[in-house]
């Protein structure tokens, strides 16, 4: 017996060894990997398979999907928009080096776990756009380190917790369309420092805004409290906000006299209504004189009699004068001065000229000019020298340009193909041309002329055909000489976005847009104007934003055409064009008359009716700006709400659409009132088109600080649920 022990003794010792030996594989997955394992087994449906490499077996999570390490730690765990349907779990909390969390656009439900919180190194922390339930945990003050907070399109509730005050580094604070109650924190305004957006629109939240929001010095953008319950009277102090900010205080319980203190002061209506209970300019019912703060100075706009400038009189030493301005004998040495200034200037150019453009007397014609067009007529162009006398060798020589490594056609496929006019006006013809491999393209040609600006135009064709995005045009090549310019683009499939909401004049019945196709179209013209005002090397200006100049692809994606146009015609050298914001305002009659070309077919097609789309400051600034196109982009939101041509017709008069909708609103005109007929089949809808026409009133403001940067436009369009996405 004792012998057989001693034989099974170490039999059994060797099969505990190679027991365990098969274990370890099992085990070696790290605690951070199981951290996030439980997040996987809370997740229900995964239709897309996001997690679908998220194994056990692994050593460590850093190559899973949506999950990013530093020195085999997790830092950041980004999801979104996977239809993930689930909760969170709190072993979430134990990832002590994460500081990222995007899990946007999913379906999320419950509520947000306390555990997650005591990660206190989160910067950001992205949940919207799903169905998160229950309070924000007061634990949020923990977090010292956030700096984005966006919690939008849940529904959350209860109160703000008066911790979040302690997130002194919170830059983006979004905590829209919840059901979010009670009162803000007192120090709200004192602790949130270096807050850069705040919207707290569509909750529920009431008493008075704290006064001490003025000090967020920091903001941009909107600074929306739209759709809550608001109460009491607006702050002045809130007039302390950056100039720049937009403040929307819309559909709230508000009172009292609006203040007309910095970035509160020349508002429209816009920002205030939904308020019964506000008075006073901008709005049409005046206060009482029984109203607290009726006659305060703050009630009324700022003029220059109310505050002589005394302060611009001072003397050399810092005193002040006696404020009665300039005296005669300083305003003489000014124009005198002015005056010699001017006379030096015109001797050093007329130097400058008589030196470097000599193009005659005494000289070789030849020396600084070009031939233009092969028939003897020379022209003197200053500071060119050494580009003219190139060109003037080569410029017959030019091919096709090619600004795509994609184009595999040349000049003589292009001139043989079957080509079809699609439009003309004032810029030139645009051709429809079908290569003999099938291949279609849109052709415009600029015209005759203006040989002696070929690298002026070579360079700016070449940075406009870098520009890449899916809703932009894309410039493939381009062709030039002296007697034929010509730019190719792709071919864009379904016309233009002025067509689709109007038709052509004797088009047979089209298919309307529904409202769901409009606010894609939207979605994805912002998109294409954020690259062209951020992402672009020169940070672009289109200028002639119009609903003719978005073309619509195969799926109605949209697609910004003829940016940079009116400058490359003017290189060309053919017809002037896109010079309205140097012509004197016209009256909406004369406007109406005018006809982009007489080629074109309809004085009254939508096409024809550009000047409509311009800012009214691109009536009188020359130097073109970015607020241009935002307004332009109004003028085609509300043209997509209503379903108008920028010129409406009330009885036997006429106003531009813009107004109309102000008077609309002024007069609380119901939706259902300026709404597109073909969109009634979408009253289910009536919340989106009012979040849009809000959108559309801030772009078209008449003062272009008040109006919102595109990316702000585009990150609020993208909160909006589209069917289908």
């Amino acid at each position: 017996m004792h012998a057989l022990l001693s034989l099974a003794l170490p039999l059994l010792l060797l099969l505990i060894i190679i027991i365990c030996n098969c274990n370890v594989p099992v085990d070696s997955l790290n605690g951070e990997g199981y951290a996030l394992l439980s997040l996987k087994q809370s997740i229900h449906e995964d239709p897309d398979g996001a997690l679908s490499n998220w194994n056990s077996s692994d050593e460590n999570p850093c190559t899973w999907n949506g999950v990013t390490c530093k020195d085999q730690r997790v830092v950041s765990v980004s999801i979104p928009k996977k239809k993930l349907s689930g909760f969170l779990p709190s072993s979430l909390g134990s990832l002590s080096d994460l500081r990222h969390v995007n899990l946007r656009n999913n379906k999320f439900s419950g509520s947000l776990p306390v555990e997650l919180l005591e990660a206190q190194g989160l910067q950001s922390l992205v949940l919207y756009g799903n169905s998160f339930t229950g309070s924000l945990p007061k634990e949020i003050g923990k977090l010292r380190y956030l700096q984005n907070l966006d919690l939008s399109q849940n529904f959350f509730n209860g109160s703000l917790p008066t911790s979040i005050v302690q997130c002194k580094r919170l830059k983006t604070l979004d905590l829209s369309q919840n059901n979010f109650t009670g009162t803000l924190p007192d120090e709200f305004g004192s602790g949130l420092v270096s807050l850069e957006k705040l919207d707290l629109s569509f909750n529920k939240f009431n008493g008075s805004i704290p006064s001490n929001m003025g000090n967020l010095s920091s903001l941009q953008g909107t600074v929306d409290l739209s759709h809550n319950l608001f109460t009491g009277s607006i702050p002045a102090s809130l007039g302390n906000l950056p100039e720049k900010v937009y403040i929307d205080l819309t559909y709230n319980k508000l009172s009292g006299p609006i203040p007309q203190n910095g970035a509160l002061m020349n508002r429209g209506p816009t920002a205030f209504i939904g308020n019964p209970g506000l008075c006073g300019p901008p709005l049409k019912n005046p206060c009482s004189s029984d109203v607290p703060g009726a006659n305060s100075p703050s009630s009324y706009p700022y003029l220059p009699s109310n505050y002589p400038p005394a302060e611009s009189s001072r003397d050399e030493g810092g005193k002040s004068g006696k404020g009665r301005g300039l005296s005669k004998g300083a305003v003489v040495a000014i124009i005198v001065s002015d005056v010699i200034g001017i006379c030096l200037v015109g001797l050093l150019f007329s130097y400058c000229y008589s030196k470097v453009c000599a193009c005659g007397k005494g000289k070789d014609e030849n020396s600084y000019g070009i031939e233009k067009g092969g028939k003897g007529r020379r022209q003197c162009f200053c500071f060119r020298k050494d580009e003219s006398e190139t060109l003037s060798e080569n410029v017959e020589q030019y091919d096709l340009v090619p600004l795509d490594t994609q184009v595999a056609f040349d000049l003589d496929e292009l001139l043989k193909a079957s080509a079809f006019v699609l439009g003309k006006s004032g810029i030139g013809i645009v051709y429809k041309v079908v290569l003999e491999d099938g291949l279609t393209l849109a052709v415009r040609r600029l015209g005759e002329g203006g040989s002696q600006r070929f690298k002026e135009f070579q360079t700016e064709v070449e940075a406009i055909g870098k520009l890449r995005h899916p809703n932009i045009a894309t410039l493939r090549a381009y062709y030039w000489s002296v007697d034929e310019k010509l730019l190719i683009y792709d071919y864009i499939t379904n016309g233009s976005l002025a067509t689709a909401l109007h038709g052509r004049p004797g088009m047979v019945p089209f298919t309307p847009l529904s409202w769901s196709v409009r606010l894609k179209i939207i979605k994805g013209t912002a998109k294409g104007l954020v690259y062209l005002h951020e992402f672009s090397p020169k940070k672009y200006v289109h200028g002639d934003l119009k609903p003719s100049n978005i073309l619509l692809g195969q799926n109605l994606e949209p697609h910004i055409s003829d940016f940079g146009l009116g400058r490359l015609a003017n290189i060309a050298g053919g017809s002037p064009t896109l010079q309205s914001n140097r012509m004197p305002a016209e009256k909406p009659q004369e406007r109406q008359q005018k006809s982009v070309s007489s080629e074109v077919a309809t004085t009254n097609s939508p096409s024809n009716l550009g000047s409509y789309y311009q800012a009214p400051e691109a009536l009188k600034v020359v130097k073109p700006s970015q607020k241009w196109d935002i307004y332009s982009f109004g003028v085609i939101l509300l043209e997509m709400i209503t379903g108008r041509t920028p010129v409406v017709h009330v009885g036997s008069s006429e106003m531009d659409l813009v107004h109309w909708i102000q008077l609309c609103i002024e007069e609380k005109k119901p939706l259902a009132d300026v709404l597109d007929a073909y969109l009634a089949p979408d009253a289910d809808k009536e919340e989106e088109i009012i979040a849009v026409l809000k959108i559309a009133m801030a772009c078209v403001h008449s003062s272009p600080e008040r109006r919102p940067t595109m990316r702000h436009i585009s990150d609020t369009l993208d909160r909006l649920v589209v069917s289908g996405d």
